[in-house]
């Protein structure tokens, strides 16, 4: 178990500024649901151009929750400047410090406030695609990403990497590729050749199944898409009933008292579903009376 500090477990439990911003003047979204962690922030100035309201909507740990809440008092009332300056360090030093191996929530919350940031500079209003080489295909890590948490946290080893930004903790099979951008940040060298893109995964919601078949491809969906990410926080989700299109589960563990359950339901269970099974599934929460 983690050891948390006393304002990590306030900031979880009691989570600040959820939600979204109304007519938003900047939106920012990054991380990926599929790694089992996704940020969305949203925010709007004041005539001042001040951020006066900023809220989140996060699919993730207690330390994912507990960082975009803090991210959110952090940068309320600052100038866009003054929050540009805010770093994943400031996230984890307000919340009096977060375990090593979650240090990517904090990093994630400054790249999100970044995309915000930048949407309202650009007027773009789709999600931030990756730049650069993805390095951790199991995490859709990049170079660029690996290349900034080295450099702004003075990271020296792998293992370092893998706890501020997921990358190298799947297969592994991206070790070698890791150390050698540690090794070009502190030595350059010339840029690591592109490799060829992985093949395209083939969705099965175009799939004509039976409703047995439906069943078991959401059962086996649940169970490869959605319950690690859960479980690895204390959280589960089981599978209640399926009528015709509409999909019944309930939240368990840790995942039953989180704020933020409904986000975890729309943007994670149903996504997650709807991609892999059928586009027209519903999903619906039963909770315990």
């Amino acid at each position: 178990m983690w050891d948390y500090t006393e304002k990590v477990k306030d900031h979880f439990f009691h989570p600040r500024n959820v939600g979204l911003v109304e007519e938003a003047d900047g939106v920012g979204e990054v991380g990926s649901l599929a790694c089992g962690d996704a940020l969305k922030l949203t925010f709007k100035l004041d005539d001042d151009e001040r951020i006066r309201e900023i809220k989140f909507q996060t699919f993730g740990c207690g330390s994912a929750i507990a960082a975009s809440s803090a991210l959110t008092e952090i940068v309320k009332n600052k100038t866009l400047a003054e929050a540009e300056k805010v770093t994943n360090q400031d996230i984890a030093d307000y919340l009096g410090g977060l375990p090593e191996q979650k240090m990517h929530c904090s990093v994630m919350g400054r790249e999100a406030l970044q995309a915000a940031i930048e949407n309202y500079r650009t007027g773009e209003t789709s999600k931030r695609e990756l730049e650069g080489e993805v390095i951790c295909s199991c995490f859709g890590v990049t170079d660029k990403e690996i290349e900034a948490v080295v450099r702004e946290n003075n990271l020296t080893t792998v293992e370092q990497v893998t706890n501020y930004c997921k990358a190298g903790g799947g297969c592994g099979g991206c070790h070698s590729d890791i150390q050698d951008i540690i090794d070009r940040v502190g030595r350059p060298m010339s840029p690591v050749t592109p490799k060829p893109a992985e093949a395209a995964v083939t969705s099965a919601a175009a799939r004509q199944l039976t409703n047995i078949q439906k069943i078991r491809l959401i059962e086996q969906t649940l169970d490869e898409q959605v319950r690690p990410a859960l479980q690895a926080d204390g959280g589960d989700l089981e599978l209640i009933d399926v009528v015709g299109n509409r999909v019944i589960v309930a939240l368990r563990g840790m995942c039953a008292q989180c704020q933020v359950a409904g986000f975890t339901m729309a943007e994670v269970v149903e996504k997650k579903l709807r991609e892999f099974v059928s586009s027209d599934l519903v999903v619906l929460e039963e909770k315990d009376t």
